[in-house]
């Protein structure tokens, strides 16, 4: 059945229609992603939506698109997945709960595709779980490559599954290279914002507040990965993910630093031709690339206007951001490295909105935490249990 919306049910009765379960919809690229199923209209249904805790928006977004299944895989309380049952019984919808209940979701058979848009280590076993169910996986977690990516790109292969960037400096790589094949590729370039300390010193950023911190300059996005931005170590994150999406060492990935957020990102080729991805800083561009690979559509996202751009300006990192030399680092180590890297990270991002500790402690916490199990616990070939362990370790030694 159609929705005023656009948006439909999963009837299965549209040919090639895409069966899509969101996971992390209430975040700032489930919601959008919802927006591009909305403005792609019966090319997709959505069989089910997946949130922490958020049950009022949750059931919002259920009333519009009545998927088959919605999760809230933390509740505050039992009250409150009751309370979301009773908002969504009348369409049908059957309301799942627990740590597990991703897992359920993405391996149904009435699900082919999985925007995975869960924050932190949560996203990996769901991520997993589709990989080797071989669905195909519109990714925004980082983390289920940056924690796992030697169990979920193998698995990917083996099982068929599509693993396509939905964040937009590997998106960009990712379009880059219909220009050229993976073995052209001579290095590729993650532009970054520099985020809202590009001009800063060392000291003022140190004493940055919660606030300014979260006051990114070009993106929208969840306060994590705001901060992340701010420290620059979503740009870690993003390195180690690159290493994994297209099989490059440390030294074939640079980071560039470029405010405007105009080029998204670069591949440079073994010819010496440079592709580049352009557009606004609007997500949406990505996500629809993702969902609609390898067809493109007209899209709903904002328009770059030439008109308004005089130049673009672009900066060598040069030491500044110390996070950088962690992904860096994670990338030449592999094994559970990246596992505690983003565990210590996600305790210190959290310890800082919290007040508890210091804009400048965030990324030495991190560092501090990946040297003491480069020392003793570090694992080359971890089992994903090894990485639950790795992760669950590293937590505890940042919050000491």
């Amino acid at each position: 059945m159609t929705k005023a919306s656009g948006l439909q049910t999963t009837t299965g009765d549209v040919p090639g229609q895409r069966r899509l379960a969101v996971l992390g919809s209430t975040g700032s690229i489930g919601v959008n992603t919802l927006a591009v199923a909305r403005h792609l209209g019966p090319a997709f249904a959505i069989t089910g939506l997946a949130a922490s805790r958020n049950w009022k928006k949750l059931a919002q977004q259920a009333r519009e698109v009545q998927p088959a299944v919605v999760i809230l895989s933390s509740p505050e309380t039992g009250l409150d997945s009751q309370a979301l049952q009773a908002e969504v019984e009348e369409y049908g919808t059957v309301v799942d709960t627990g740590p597990l209940a991703m897992d359920r979701l993405v391996e149904r058979p009435d699900v082919d595709m999985v925007c995975a848009a869960v924050v932190g280590a949560a996203g990996l076993s769901p991520v997993l779980k589709a990989a080797q169910a071989g669905k195909s996986i519109a990714l925004a977690n980082k983390e289920a490559l940056v924690v796992a990516g030697g169990l979920v790109m193998p698995a990917a292969v083996r099982s068929g599954a599509r693993v396509l960037p939905v964040d937009s400096e590997h998106s960009a790589i990712f379009q880059a290279l219909r220009s050229g094949q993976a073995h052209e590729i001579q290095r590729i370039i993650l532009t970054a914002s520099g985020g809202p300390f590009r001009t800063w010193t060392p000291e003022q950023s140190a004493a940055a507040t919660v606030d300014q911190a979260l006051n990114h300059p070009n993106w929208r996005m969840g306060p994590k990965i705001t901060i992340d931005s701010a420290t620059m170590m979503n740009k870690a994150l993003e390195i180690i993910e690159a290493h994994w999406l297209f099989d490059l060492p440390a030294d074939r990935i640079e980071v560039l630093i470029h405010p405007e957020s105009i080029i998204h990102s670069m591949i440079e080729f073994v010819d010496g031709s440079i592709i580049a991805q352009l557009g606004t800083p609007d997500m949406r561009t990505a996500i629809q690339y993702a969902l609609t690979h390898p067809q493109r559509y007209p899209g709903c996202s904002n328009r770059l206007d030439w008109s308004k751009i005089s130049q673009m300006h672009f900066e060598q990192p040069q030491g500044r951001f110390p996070a950088l030399e962690l992904g860096f680092e994670v990338v030449r180590r592999g094994g559970t490295s990246g596992a505690v890297v983003n565990a210590a990270n996600e305790v210190s991002n959290a310890l800082f909105r919290e007040g508890k500790i210091s804009f400048g402690q965030i990324v030495p916490r991190s560092q501090h935490v990946l040297q003491k199990h480069l020392k003793n616990g570090f694992n080359p070939a971890p089992t994903l249990e090894d990485l639950l362990a790795a992760d669950r370790w590293a937590r505890q030694e940042a919050l000491a």
